[in-house]
């Protein structure tokens, strides 16, 4: 008695994510396709090709996912300020900050792209996004403090380090809005804008 033909192969689906670098893609693609809320942990773990325990050994959330090593690059961030020459003026200093802090790689704008439409634009992540602004918010401040000589606490600190996120949330609102913006160009510029004071774009005055 012949054996009948013997069953077609198993096909393997995507080898299972070994890093941050490639949970973050999987999760990201997810939430663009099929919605930030509408998508579960499981459902991105299983598209890994791991557990939910192993997911939360790399992440404590979905919204964690989406921000990334974020407290890794806080700290870059610091310390790139830190290391700033003293005869550097202040905000000369913050605006090449948060351009490099905002560099991103060519191939990897497509997936930045994705990460921040998702913080800017899900209600859900608003609260979470809160918390991480705040962080780096206070990294401007600290820096700020030290070169005023002031509390970190104290207005003109906080006026800039709020100043500062704003003027890059604006940028990347517009970055979002065109493909063919440059975000280290619009970060650059709006930076600039506040480092000058937005002085230079008054209208003329109308005569009496």
């Amino acid at each position: 008695m012949t054996n009948g033909p013997s069953p077609p192969p198993v096909r393997m689906g995507r080898p299972p994510a070994t890093s941050h670098d490639e949970l973050e893609q999987i999760g990201l693609e997810l939430f663009t396709t099929r919605g930030f809320d509408e998508t579960t942990i499981d459902e991105i773990a299983a598209a890994a090709g791991i557990s939910r325990r192993t997911f939360f050994r790399y992440y404590t959330s979905k919204n964690d996912l989406v921000w990334g090593d974020f407290d890794a690059e806080l700290a870059r961030l610091r310390e790139r300020l830190a290391a700033t020459p003293p005869d550097v003026p202040m905000m000369a200093a913050v605006r090449e900050a948060v351009v490099a802090f905002n560099r991103v790689d060519t191939d990897h704008v497509a997936l930045h792209r994705r990460r921040m439409a998702l913080i800017i634009g899900v209600p859900t992540l608003i609260a979470y996004s809160t918390l991480r602004f705040a962080g780096w918010r206070g990294v401007i401040a600290e820096f700020v403090a030290l070169r005023v000589d002031r509390p970190v606490t104290d207005l003109l600190p906080q006026l800039v380090a709020h100043a500062a996120l704003g003027c890059s949330l604006a940028a990347y609102t517009e970055w979002l809005a065109r493909e063919d913006a440059d975000l280290e160009a619009l970060l650059d510029e709006a930076i600039g804008e506040l480092a000058s004071g937005f002085t230079g774009h008054e209208a003329p005055s109308r005569p009496q």
